[in-house]
């Protein structure tokens, strides 16, 4: 029986159509990869172990070698920041709630993998893509396939946990599919879930769990631009998430317990699915306050920045939030900030990106009312690492901004 969770629009928010393709929107460029570049993505790939490639929007980042800036995603509501120096539009992310898991397993931007080509941490299930940039972005478009279908290679088949977060930029495209799907899979049954200008769920055992919400901020432009998806399932229980909006919850998810995902949708050369910044992780059923106590700190991977930038996204703002409210409910309690980077780059300039990006959230925790005198920032660069820097997973993990109970 087969279950999917689509993503209407593209899974996880990107800005594939970007693909140089100015004149036809994509149809002329995207055919223009030539009759090679789809043999190449249909091509039997050898199966090399589960390296997500490096994230463009990453908790603490190396200060070197990384892609030039993209495109931040857009919407009608919050932006990245204006070319005239303004803040971005937290106040649009005040009522977020969504924060990641813990421990990332799979992270791909499509940076490091060449133009026109397949990607080479993806297996092709069916259809056919490839990267192209998307109007300053790399991103991965599914042009052929009713289905096309696409999945992490993760060297465990069973990788997901009891508690996990899923999350992507898409590019819903106007006169195509407008969605993208995100199959959730457990042994031979599969449900999915459809992101769009209305979130829907499918296929899954009790009719409870079937559902669909419109997106909040209407569906009115929805198209031609960046969205942010995320999900979280814990408990049986699922929170979809559109941009600043949770659009859908699924009070019961009928007992089923994904183990691994895929992506997909409706390809075509002059429409494609489009994604990118794919993230999957682990974890996270723990409330901020209850980690302070027990463990004494919190290692976030929910804090975003811009690349090479200590400007905090405002997706971020779920996590900052919590943290706030952690601070807020004991007015003793004192926290540094720690930022922290993998070990690509300069050593010396990934130590003071790391301090600049600590006084960041700093700097944004302070507005959120808390006292200055009860948090101090120290950057770290990649002197305390959590993993070892050999992986795409490690480098992942070591990025990451920490705040410790002082």
């Amino acid at each position: 029986m087969k279950r999917h969770i689509v993503l209407g629009a593209v899974v996880c928010s990107c800005a594939l159509l970007s693909i140089q393709v100015v004149s036809a929107q994509f149809g002329g460029a995207l055919r223009g990869l030539g009759k090679k570049a789809i043999d190449k993505a249909s091509e039997p790939k050898p199966e090399p172990e589960a390296k997500p490639a490096e994230p463009e929007t990453k908790p603490p980042a190396e200060a070197e070698a990384t892609p030039s800036e993209p495109a931040a995603a857009k919407t009608a509501s919050a932006t990245d920041t204006p070319a005239s120096g303004g803040k971005p539009n937290y106040k649009a992310y005040q009522n977020y709630d969504f924060v990641p898991g813990e421990k990332i397993i799979f992270e791909d931007d499509f940076v490091a993998d060449r133009d026109g080509e397949f990607p080479a941490h993806w297996k092709l299930l069916k259809g056919q893509g490839v990267v192209n940039n998307v109007e300053g972005r790399t991103a991965f478009a599914l042009t052929e396939g009713n289905y096309a279908e696409v999945m992490p290679r993760v060297t465990t088949p069973k990788y997901l946990a009891e508690t996990f977060t899923v999350e992507f930029d898409f590019y819903p495209k106007a006169g195509g599919f407008e969605k993208g799907i995100l199959f959730l899979q457990s042994g031979e049954k599969e449900t999915h879930v459809v992101f769009g200008s209305e979130v829907t769920t499918e296929d899954f055992e009790e009719g409870s769990a079937n559902q669909n919400a419109r997106y909040p901020g209407g569906s009115d432009g929805f198209t031609d631009k960046w969205h942010h998806a995320a999900l979280v399932f814990r408990g049986n229980q699922i929170k979809c998430y559109e941009d600043q909006y949770r659009v859908l919850v699924i009070p019961d998810a009928g007992g089923f317990k994904p183990e691994s995902i895929k992506f997909g949708g409706i390809g075509d050369p002059g429409s494609p699915v489009i994604f990118t910044n794919v993230r999957v992780a682990n974890g996270g059923g723990m409330t901020m306050i209850d980690k302070l106590a027990k463990e004494g700190r919190i290692v976030s991977h929910g804090i975003l920045f811009d690349v090479n930038k200590s400007v905090v996204k405002p997706e971020s703002m779920g996590t900052v939030q919590q943290i706030a409210a952690a601070l807020k409910s004991d007015p003793s309690l004192k926290l540094e900030i720690g930022g922290h980077t993998d070990s690509d780059g300069d050593a010396a300039k990934n130590l003071a990106l790391s301090e600049a990006r600590a006084n960041a959230v700093r700097t944004l925790l302070v507005e959120q009312g808390v006292g200055a005198d009860r948090l101090t920032a120290r950057g770290y660069g990649a002197t305390k690492p959590l993993e070892a820097n050999t992986t795409a997973e490690g480098k992942a993990n070591n990025r990451r901004v920490e705040f410790v109970k002082q």
